[in-house]
């Protein structure tokens, strides 16, 4: 059993940076595959961003390619999402969460086992 606690939402001006923190606890996240998704009001929850634990894959979505950045910290058992030149269209609700995907199924949220409570990321234009 992983739990995930996700950290870091705020609300920050168009152009603004954020980092959001998801910190796993209860089980390696050894062979599993930790995505970022986001949710807006209204909306599906779509992935924003992934990496794979144990090793480098990553993937991003086609409209935070150059704009976010994922990255992992072993020794805190923590997953990152830096987010740079934030657009009023990045906010939403941002999730993490942890599953063993194959490669073409990483964007299906039903792919995923452990879900985080979720933290607010509001841009203002």
């Amino acid at each position: 059993q992983v739990q995930l606690a996700e950290s870091g939402g705020s609300l920050v001006q168009a152009g603004g940076t954020l980092r959001l923190s998801c910190a796993a606890s209860g089980s390696t996240l050894s062979g599993y595959f930790v995505s970022w998704f986001r949710q807006a009001p209204g909306k599906e929850r779509h992935i924003v961003a992934g990496i794979r634990w144990s090793g480098g894959n990553t993937y991003y979505e086609d409209s935070v390619k150059g704009r976010f950045a994922i990255s992992k910290d072993y020794a805190k058992n923590t997953v990152y999402l830096q987010m740079n030149n934030l657009k009023p269209e990045d906010t939403a609700v941002y999730y993490c969460a942890v599953g063993k995907p194959i490669w073409s199924a990483v964007s299906r949220a039903d792919m995923y086992y452990y879900w985080g409570q979720g933290t607010q990321v509001t841009v203002s234009s």
